[in-house]
């Protein structure tokens, strides 16, 4: 087998000319064409791949054999925005935990499918705990911590034995920290042998999509279907996961699970997702993700669940929450009233989303825009579905805002964000609420 050819240096001359009166811009490329993979939890579908819409997971920290804690962080994940989340499995007390916690849930009006995250014993539980296989939705299974030399393939079976009796999807998540060894080393002596070896980063790749695809057929040949497989090959550097999903896209048509196994903590866990996410999902390679963050000391996990809103919101993939278009703010500017109307505006929109969102369909897709000075802001509220231009230094204390690109009003004097308030509340509750009558 031939490595791909993953990276290739940039030969595009200096200086490009239009030979053509063809449009020459490309936005994105397609959604790579996928099994569709059906998650269910009672009246709750979640469909993975195919023309679904990229799905947003996430994973609780609370020990699993505490069903109350973690029904509260799911709770709390499952309303931040988390379609699927994950739970840790490892123990038969967090086993014997599972139907307690989908019980505390069901009675909270909570209906997010659980995953069952299955590493070493994960045979053993399913088998001696029906209720928990039962309880969860699908399963994650690592093929790399399933057992170790002639027990793996059995025990690998007994899972996706499981999974068939219980109608259940499962995720064949490859992670290159718990690679199989068996696996690794042939590649490895295949390599040896070759007359041009590929490098240390190729092997590899190579083995995470071998240990993938592979453990995928196996698991087609014991029964399970392939619309029931999602499949995910995790490493912790941009490069090395934007390298991997790029040739296993081109190898199958599962549907894929991405997400950095380690990202970080704080800014540098948010940017490294961003940008091996955000590139994957331009070429439409994708079909659900977990931005992987390290919490700080006591804070919730939900903070993953918005920044993967966030990537698939600006990529223009999904909505979640109307966007505020705001400038950065320069000498121009007054500064902090124009700092203060922003955050306002922002917190107002979130506030307002959960009663919006149920009330007036498609509101999630509006853009607002607080601007700070006449330089830009005019142009800029335009362009938003609604928009106001604060005065900036030396400007006379006028705000016009304007409403579908045209200027409605200019604002004036005290109370400003109040009012401006006021016009985005009649605007959605004209522009939305029709949409929700036509309907």
């Amino acid at each position: 087998m031939q490595p791909n050819i993953l990276f290739e240096a940039n030969t595009a001359p200096a200086v490009s000319r239009v030979v053509s009166d063809e449009p020459i811009f490309c936005i994105s490329s397609p959604r790579r064409r996928t099994h569709m993979v059906t998650v269910r939890w009672q009246d709750n579908t979640v469909t993975i791949g195919g023309s679904a819409p990229v799905r947003i997971q996430s994973m609780t920290s609370t020990d699993t054999a505490d069903p109350i804690g973690t029904a509260i962080e799911i709770k709390d994940l499952a309303h931040a925005g988390s379609e699927l989340v994950r739970i840790t499995v490892n123990t038969p007390e967090a086993a014997a935990s599972v139907p307690a916690i989908r019980a505390h849930l069901d009675r909270m009006g909570v209906d997010v499918p659980l995953i069952g995250d299955f590493h070493y014993n994960g045979h053993l539980l399913l088998r001696d705990y029906p209720d928990c296989a039962q309880a969860l939705s699908k399963y994650r299974i690592n093929p790399g911590n399933v057992g170790q030399g002639a027990k793996r393939s059995m025990q690998f079976s007994q899972m996706i034995e499981a999974a068939i009796r219980h109608n259940k999807p499962v995720r064949i998540g490859v992670n290159w920290g718990s690679l199989d060894q068996d696996l690794l080393t042939r590649i490895m002596d295949e390599n040896a042998r070759r007359t041009r070896p590929w490098n240390t980063s190729n092997v590899m790749y190579e083995a995470l999509i071998q240990s993938a695809i592979g453990s995928a057929e196996r698991a087609i040949e014991l029964g399970l279907e392939p619309n029931l497989i999602v499949l995910s090959c995790k490493v912790s550097g941009v490069q090395d996961l934007i390298a991997v999903y790029q040739a296993l896209s081109l190898r199958c048509s599962f549907s894929l699970h991405l997400g950095l196994t380690e990202a970080g903590i704080g800014s540098r866990g948010i940017i490294a997702s961003t940008t091996a996410l955000s590139i994957l999902l331009q070429q439409g390679i994708g079909d659900t993700i977990r931005v992987s963050i390290t919490p700080e000391p006591g804070a919730s996990r939900t903070g993953e669940v918005i920044v993967s809103q966030e990537i698939l919101q600006a990529i223009g993939l999904r909505s979640f929450v109307p966007t505020v278009i705001a400038c950065p703010g320069c000498g121009r500017t007054t500064s902090i009233v124009f700092q203060e109307l922003a955050s306002r505006i922002r917190d107002y929109l979130h506030i307002q989303m959960p009663m919006w969102r149920k009330q007036y369909p498609g509101v999630e897709a509006m853009n607002v825009a607080v601007m700070g000075c006449i330089v830009n802001g005019p142009g800029e509220s335009k362009h938003a579905n609604i928009g106001i231009s604060l005065p900036g230094n030396g400007e006379n204390l006028a705000a016009p805002v304007f409403i579908n690109g045209v200027k409605k009003t200019t604002l004036r004097g005290t109370g400003i964000a109040e009012k401006f308030q006021g016009m985005i509340h009649d605007y959605v509750q004209h522009t939305y609420g029709a949409i929700a009558q036509e309907r």
